[in-house]
């Protein structure tokens, strides 16, 4: 039987329930995205379509270029309402537009429409009312909307990352003196340290996010084939070209001079490259750490009254970096794509790249959800190098442990495994072959119930003392 929609998706408003979301950015990982819904949802770009609407609006109004008929029609009380637009749309803005959209069948066009009504409301003329969206293209407003969406969004994005970063090197430092047997090839090679396999991550990935906090955010405001025609023809004593670079400016952006009638999105494309070569330098961390946890160099910590297999109630899986490789990958499908097709517009421009732009959210698969979720908590919670004595737990009948390595010259902490044997009421046995001949060991400061060495390295026979 098909369940029917939820009245909420039936609402043209559509308060959804998570469970209803088509997508998992919005559905299972909703609350992991909910930062990102004020900067890459539909609402949040009807928002800054509008305060661009708005902005361009004072813009006129203040600098009132030579010849521009309306001009001296804005009133004090239209200005007001522009500059409340400009500054947060009302909450109802977003559902009035999509309404007005339904009519249009242009999104650009209804909010062109909804800041005419709320200027007229405040008894806006004709003249003045002509002066909203004037000169510009539907590509003028979004390009904008979207240079200022996505700068919001490289906050919340480099918020993530730099907890993510922060995490590994504290435990890079941690752990830098912590002996651990390399591999190459998957088999044993020489000794390193984890503090030095974390940092060589860390060093990699700091790279990478500062590409990202590098990115110039551009725009263009040049009409309809980028040569300010319209513009000439209403007001041809006017630098459109001066005028265009300072409210461009005015808004926090880069100017772009030089455009066809889209903003050529190279910098967009150069974001979502540098974005997508994070995620894969912490799919291959994700990767190395389940190896880790695979060899029992990590020890995973079960959580309290999560169940480990459905069947199998001894494993602990290392699911959070499984989930952590499969959202990377399903973000970077997303990046790379955008990265591709945007770069490409056929002639003055084809509406490609706003089908794709909408695809953005959908890159929280990265953005939020399994940074901090799968990754980040993992390696707090869910894999630790902390003590060997971690897997002792009531169960435990018995722990042996060596005192000291041959290979690698490490003394490992003997004492806290066998603290934590004593408390589950298990008997523990030191092996100190190798390190007796060479320190004095006192069993009863180690704790241990028996400690095991050999006559041998006191050049005698093989014996068992």
């Amino acid at each position: 039987m098909i369940r029917s929609l939820s009245p909420q998706l039936r609402a043209p408003g559509m308060n959804l329930d998570p469970i209803d979301a088509l997508s998992p950015v919005d559905g299972r990982y909703a609350r992991a995205t909910a930062a990102l819904r004020a900067h890459l949802s539909e609402a949040a770009l009807i928002r800054e379509r509008v305060r661009v609407e708005a902005e361009w609006l004072l813009t006129l109004a203040r600098t009132r270029p030579a010849g521009l008929a309306g001009v001296e029609a804005l009133t004090p009380a239209v200005l007001a309402v522009a500059e409340s637009l400009a500054k947060d749309p009302p909450a109802g803005a977003t559902a009035a537009i999509k309404a007005i959209e339904s009519r249009t069948n242009h999104d650009v066009k209804a909010v062109e429409y909804y800041v005419r009504d709320q200027l007229a409301t405040a008894g806006a003329s004709a003249a003045a009312l002509e002066l909203v969206h004037f000169g510009c293209t539907s590509e003028d407003i979004n390009n904008l909307a979207y240079a200022r969406m996505l700068r919001g969004a490289r906050e919340v994005l480099c918020e993530q990352l730099d907890a993510v970063i922060a995490t590994l090197q504290s435990f890079a430092s941690q752990h830098a003196q912590l002996p651990m047997l390399s591999r190459t090839h998957g088999q044993p090679a020489t000794p390193t340290t984890m503090g030095k396999e974390l940092q060589v991550f860390v060093h990699r990935l700091r790279r990478q996010i500062e590409r990202v906090q590098a990115t110039t955010y551009l725009g263009k405001f040049s009409g309809a084939t980028g040569t300010f025609s319209a513009h000439v023809v209403a007001a041809p004593d006017v630098d459109w070209i001066k005028e265009s670079k300072e409210f461009v400016t005015s808004l926090g952006l880069t100017w772009n001079p030089l455009t066809t009638q889209i903003e050529s999105h190279d910098w967009q494309a150069e974001l979502y490259t540098a974005v997508a070569h994070f995620n894969r330098i912490l799919h291959n961390l994700c990767t190395d750490i389940w190896t880790y946890i695979s060899l029992g160099y990590f020890k995973q910590i079960p959580a309290a009254g999560a169940t480990g297999s459905s069947t199998m109630p001894h494993k602990v899986n290392p699911i959070r970096f499984e989930n952590a490789e499969a959202n990377l990958e399903l973000s970077n499908a997303i990046l790379d794509s955008l990265a591709a097709t945007l770069v490409t517009s056929r002639l003055q421009r084809d509406l490609t790249d706003s089908t794709v732009l909408r695809a953005l959210e959908d890159a929280g698969h990265e953005v939020v959800d399994n940074l901090p979720l799968s990754l980040f908590d993992a390696l707090i919670a869910g894999a630790t190098s902390r003590p060997l004595a971690l897997g002792i737990d009531s169960r435990t009948r018995a722990v042996a442990v060596g005192h000291a390595s041959n290979f690698l010259g490490t003394i490992n902490d003997v004492a806290a495994v066998c603290a934590a044997a004593r408390a589950v009421g298990a008997v523990s046995i030191v092996e100190a072959v190798q390190s007796a001949p060479h320190i004095a060991l006192d069993v009863g400061a180690i704790g241990c119930d028996l400690m095991a060495a050999s006559a041998y390295k006191f050049f005698g026979p093989h014996l068992g003392i």
